[in-house]
């Protein structure tokens, strides 16, 4: 390009012949002649046929193997380095080079593009938000894990929230969409999501789709409408998956150190209101991505009462009053032995239900073979067999007020059949609660002996009386002089008695 434009300006500048500029470039007049005919100020030179003296013999071979690839995902493609590789199985002893140029003339002549094209999208205020799943590494309490992060992004201010779970079960997106709307303090008209299967049961014709009954009262509840993707489509939810890449640099990146998933939680929270408070509105640079979503905020529709986001399942009650749900088993009242029981399963917690009454309320356990006993789920078998208190299981530990562990420990001391006795005590518990039985048992231990007579006795006289029924008489049945208690009166009459007995 520096020799065409020597040329151009010798000759049509400075008014020189095309001898006289040939000599003094030290160039041959033809070449000087094709610049100033031309009138180009640039050449480009395009072989019209590339010799392949080694791969000829390959070609059909190499042609074969890509039209077979063409036909598979994206993902199972192989690359034109390992088809460079399986050439040379073959017997090929050619330059990678030549390979990567057939391969690459082949897929555009073919239809394969370099890139996909996206069309932007464009949402207006309050009108739908984006929901996805990401994988991330972590070191909680010291080991490293994998938690699954939940993304939901609203499409018009861009703000975000992500929350961590141990799992990506349905009660995780039940929890993921409650924490979401409390923080944007509203719900948007629509919901976009992949064909999640804690969502989707059946993918139908077009845009229409079974959903999950749970999660079809999610969105009942908060009214809005759940539209998903078309399988393999991401960018109808771009936002969110560009979303994703973002919050693993940004967030994850270097790994972050945490007690558990509360402090993850904590940070997470924290990280997502200081990006939104800094962060430019890519299409109103002028404003932050928070100013965006004050604005957004009351087109957002009203928050209704916090949905009660379970999954359930049916679980039979074993023999020794447990059910067992993600290979850890919980205690139940030992009165629903050998009887199906429905697991109402939240993010934090297991509530075990038996004819819509809770049978059992424990913390949601993630690791395996833990077992969760609640004590008094086995306060009537203890009627029968007080002794289990002595080696039973769900009593080792037990964490009873003060008071009535020393109790326990005195009878324990004095007397041979403590057992019986420190049930019966137990047992009043249902009855009178456990604030109650606790303090007899503090006046009860001030005493010089202490036994189940005494702690009973002391309770059933602390217990108050129920007041008796007031009746709203007549006026004419009201005594208007009351009766007075008089023993005079009552001596006066004895002797009238006797007299009239003389």
């Amino acid at each position: 390009m520096e020799t065409i434009r020597k040329i151009r300006l010798a000759v049509h500048r400075d008014g020189k012949s095309i001898r006289k500029t040939a000599k003094d470039l030290n160039l041959s007049r033809n070449t000087v002649r094709k610049v100033i005919r031309s009138d180009q100020t640039a050449f480009e030179y395009k072989r019209r046929l590339q010799p392949h003296p080694r791969l000829g013999d390959y070609i059909n071979l190499l042609e074969e193997r890509l039209s077979k690839d063409q036909k598979l995902p994206k993902k199972q493609r192989r690359t034109a380095q390992m088809l460079y590789e399986g050439l040379q199985l073959a017997g090929y002893e050619g330059g990678y080079d030549a390979v990567r140029r057939h391969v690459k003339r082949w897929r555009q002549d073919n239809g394969h593009t370099r890139g996909q094209v996206f069309i932007p999208l464009v949402f207006e205020p309050g009108e739908a938000f984006q929901f996805d799943w990401s994988h991330e590494s972590v070191q909680m309490d010291g080991l490293p894990v994998k938690v699954k992060v939940a993304h939901i992004r609203l499409c018009h201010s861009r703000l975000f929230l992500t929350v961590a779970y141990p799992r990506e079960t349905q009660e995780m997106v039940f929890d993921a969409h409650m924490r979401a709307f409390e923080f944007f303090g509203g719900v948007c008209c629509r919901g976009i999501y992949d064909n999640l299967k804690t969502v989707v049961n059946k993918i139908l014709a077009g845009k229409e789709r079974n959903y999950n009954s749970r999660f079809a009262q999610l969105s009942s509840h908060y009214l809005f409408e759940p539209v998903a993707c078309t399988p393999a489509s991401g960018w109808e939810k771009g936002q969110v998956e560009n979303q994703v890449g973002v919050v693993r640099r940004r967030f994850f990146t270097p790994r972050l150190k945490v007690k558990d998933f509360k402090e993850l939680n904590t940070y997470l929270l924290e990280r997502c209101l200081t990006w939104a408070k800094t962060r430019k509105h890519p299409t109103l640079p002028d404003q932050t991505v928070w100013d965006v979503y004050e604005a957004e905020r009351p087109y957002l529709m009203k928050l209704p009462p916090r949905f009660d986001g379970y999954a359930e399942r049916p679980a039979r009650v074993s023999p020794s009053s447990l059910v067992t749900f993600d290979r850890n088993r919980y205690s139940v009242n030992c009165r629903e032995v050998g009887r199906v029981v429905q697991f109402r399963v939240y993010a934090d917690r297991i509530v075990i239900v038996s004819d819509n009454e809770i049978v059992g309320d424990h913390p949601r356990q993630f690791g395996r073979n833990k077992t969760v006993f609640d004590p008094w789920h086995y306060l009537p078998v203890l009627d029968r067999k007080p002794g289990a208190l002595r080696n039973g299981a769900p009593f080792k530990g037990w964490d009873l007020p003060v008071a009535i562990k020393r109790v326990q420990d005195r009878l324990q001391r004095l007397y041979a059949d403590w057992d019986h006795q420190f049930v019966s005590i137990l047992k009043t518990v249902p009855i009178c609660g456990l604030e109650a039985v606790d303090g007899a048992c503090r006046q009860a231990l001030k005493l010089p002996v202490v036994s189940k007579e005494v702690v009973l006795n002391i309770l059933h006289r602390g217990q108050d009386k129920e007041p008796g029924t007031v009746i709203d008489l007549p006026e004419r049945l009201i005594l208007k002089n009351e009766p007075v208690a008089d023993c005079q009166r009552y001596e006066l009459l004895v002797q009238q008695g006797q007299h009239a007995a003389k």
